[in-house]
């Protein structure tokens, strides 16, 4: 299985990345991961036009990347672990070998990308700094992909 994650904007903090990176070497054993990294607008004054400019390039990525695409959205459906285990199961049995997951930039997410992704998945309904969400996202999906392979790192 291909998993991408697309996200706006670069991970700054080294504590940050170096969590990443020990997912991500932990994950090869799973699947073949990609972060793609678009640039971040962050344009205060107008941010409708930085959201807009962001989803743009997400949508050109997705485009790139052909997949089941699942947006980390925090008004979205809430899953436990298990049960977004099931799920990712389910997309590569449905004979999808790309999963797609996009973390939008600071200001959000447009309505046209909400309304063009096959999944929408919150993780909280509290906000977290996108950087960190980035290390949540990895920690989780070794996460699932363990309880699908029977790994004892889910108690």
């Amino acid at each position: 299985m291909n998993i991408n994650l697309i996200c706006i904007g670069k991970v700054k903090e080294k504590y940050i990345n170096d969590g990443i990176d020990e997912f991500l070497k932990r994950l090869t054993a799973f699947a073949k991961v990609k972060i793609v990294e678009l640039k971040e607008d962050g344009n205060d004054q107008q941010r409708e036009k930085s959201i807009e400019k962001e989803c743009s390039e997400i949508i050109k990525a997705l485009e790139k990347n052909r997949g089941y695409n699942i947006l980390l959205d925090i008004g979205a459906k809430q899953l436990s672990s298990e049960e977004m285990a099931s799920e990712i199961e389910n997309i590569g049995v449905r004979g999808n070998s790309t999963i797609n997951f996009i973390i939008g930039g600071s200001y959000g997410v447009s309505d046209e990308l909400r309304k063009n992704v096959d999944m929408r998945l919150s993780f909280s309904k509290m906000t977290f700094p996108h950087q960190l969400m980035r290390l949540i996202f990895f920690e989780q999906l070794y996460r699932w992909l363990g309880i699908n392979n029977n790994i004892k790192y889910h108690k």
